[in-house]
């Protein structure tokens, strides 16, 4: 399916204590070009996240931005530590015991124990592994996104060669009728020029500028590479760089057409091939 190198995608993942932000942006790039602006927590994750991009793209500007966002401490599930609270009491009362006349712990002192209050931590492998999976998920939205823009570019080009095949069909009934009033043109002028000598010049002058008015070549290419377009639109994967090279192909078709032509209407056709094609590949450079 044709995609385009223009997307976005923006994915999120809660997890127990936090949340993460995936955000995904990208542009049109002769190559896969990827920057990323990732939460300190996620730096080492870096050299997986460009494999996972690199799998699935082929061209295009990626940035890539991953934050972190930790739940306050008053909205998580925090209580106190049975164990710790059972060990202090044990020794609480092996202390009294030998030191009758200590003070016992106070709430507050038994609150600041280390490990005393049941606080959430965050798995720095499962948030890895959970911001791996988030990652996928972004990047199937990101190539959807991309393909949807890259369906509407597809249709506005066939759109373009559509009228492009229609100016070359309008073209070749008329191209018999053109090329006898050119060569008439032609001998009544080298008449003149020659007088009634000269005949066999005569011939040989007509004959020549004949073959070199002769846009049937190039009628030939155009109509080739109109179905090469199409061939190649209706594949997948990266093709951008083959249309771009297609639309090279047509536009010096084009300029050959109009460098060739001997009437009005072959320079206006040639004119219109030239606007119609320079349209596709405006958006042919959208193209992955």
């Amino acid at each position: 399916m044709t995609a385009s190198m223009t997307g976005f995608a923006a994915h999120s993942l809660t997890l127990d204590h936090a949340s993460v932000g995936i955000d995904l942006r990208s542009v049109n790039q002769r190559f896969l070009e990827l920057h990323f602006r990732l939460a300190d927590e996620f730096r080492s994750l870096e050299p997986q996240l460009r494999d996972l991009i690199n799998r699935r793209l082929a061209r295009g500007k990626v940035e890539c931005r991953i934050s972190l966002n930790l739940l306050p401490a008053a909205t998580l599930d925090n209580g106190l530590n049975p164990a710790i609270l059972e060990r202090l009491s044990h020794w609480q009362a092996d202390v009294l015991q030998r030191l009758p006349n200590s003070a016992p712990l106070s709430v507050n002192e038994i609150l600041r124990w280390p490990g005393a209050v049941q606080t959430a931590t965050l798995s720095q492998d499962a948030l890895n592994e959970a911001t791996l999976q988030g990652m996928q998920a972004a990047l199937d939205e990101l190539i959807e996104s991309r393909q949807r823009e890259g369906g509407k570019l597809k249709r506005h080009i066939l759109d373009r060669l559509d009228a492009a095949e229609a100016q070359v069909a309008g073209l070749q009934p008329l191209l018999p009728a053109l090329a006898a009033a050119q060569r008439d043109k032609l001998a009544e002028r080298l008449r003149d020029a020659l007088g009634e000598t000269g005949h066999e010049r005569l011939a040989q002058e007509v004959a020549l500028a004949a073959q070199k008015a002769d846009v049937d070549e190039e009628l030939s290419r155009l109509a080739t590479h109109f179905a090469e377009v199409r061939r190649v639109l209706d594949q997948t994967g990266a093709i951008g760089k083959r249309l771009d090279f297609l639309m090279q192909e047509l536009h010096r078709e084009a300029n050959t057409l109009g460098s060739k032509s001997v009437a009005l209407e072959t320079s206006r056709i040639s004119l219109e091939l030239k606007v119609l094609i320079e349209q596709m590949r405006e958006q042919v450079q959208n193209i992955e």
